[in-house]
């Protein structure tokens, strides 16, 4: 009966020392992808672009913005809009199994999408996404010489269904004065633009690992992200983001 209770001891012992703060390093997750789907054209979308703003720079997310061109028959051509974003938000319908689409929609990790202007519910998904989102898949984003960005994709789980790596090209801020349309006479601020998303790859499970040249980056936007997708589900994988011109810096 005493070697049961030593043993029983030594058991808790362990689990206390296990979860005592810096004895075990564990491997941070992957930030929460938010994807704003926003129009110049659309006037409620503002509170959902100001919310959107209110995420930039959070270490747990990585928030982007995409303008839609499908009001632009409202009599204001959004600036920022383009064929390749709205194919975007159309490829989200389709993999979240909706039938229509609208603005402003944001859509958290891939996995599910909120009312924009519903900021506590928003909140909540992210949360839900972070707890769920749980493969630990290292993005990693660097300078390498000859002006050259690196992107690694670690080692993971295997896949047996396509994953896609994503180049997503973006401007962290524009503002721009709407003179016609919903908005007119207002001056519109939207953060984290995408300008440009390109499919650089297929990740399986193996080391991923792609040099690009940071000067044609930078001619279509200031900063990038690298998203790993799964291309049915839509679900995302992991993700980083980096501005160009401070890959240099420590």
């Amino acid at each position: 009966m005493g070697s049961l209770r030593f043993f029983l001891g030594y058991g808790i012992a362990v689990l206390v020392l296990a979860a005592t703060p810096g004895a075990i390093a564990a491997e941070p997750k992957p930030p929460v992808v938010v994807e704003l789907f926003t129009s110049q054209g659309c006037n409620s979308c503002p509170p959902a672009d100001a919310y959107l703003a209110s995420l930039v720079g959070r270490g747990d997310v990585i928030a982007l913005s995409y303008h839609v061109n499908y009001w632009d028959y409202l009599g204001w051509r959004d600036t920022l809009a383009s064929d390749t974003t709205t194919q975007r938000q159309r490829d989200y319908a389709r993999s979240l199994g909706e039938r229509t689409i609208y603005t402003p929609q944001i859509v958290v990790g891939g996995r599910y999408h909120e009312v924009g202007s519903r900021h506590k519910a928003v909140d909540r998904t992210i949360r839900k996404v972070a707890l769920e989102q749980d493969e630990n898949l290292s993005v990693q984003l660097s300078e390498a010489p000859r002006g050259t960005l690196q992107i690694t994709i670690a080692k993971g789980q295997i896949f047996h269904r396509r994953v896609v790596v994503w180049l997503v090209i973006f401007d962290p801020y524009h503002e721009v004065e709407v003179e016609r349309g919903e908005n007119a006479g207002r001056t519109l601020g939207s953060h984290n633009v995408v300008r440009d998303m390109r499919e650089i790859g297929e990740w399986y499970g193996k080391e991923f690992s792609l040099a690009l040249d940071i000067g044609d980056l930078r001619t279509a936007g200031e900063a990038v992200a690298v998203i790993v997708q799964e291309h049915d589900s839509g679900h995302i994988l992991g993700a980083q983001a980096s501005q160009l011109a401070g890959l240099s810096r420590p």
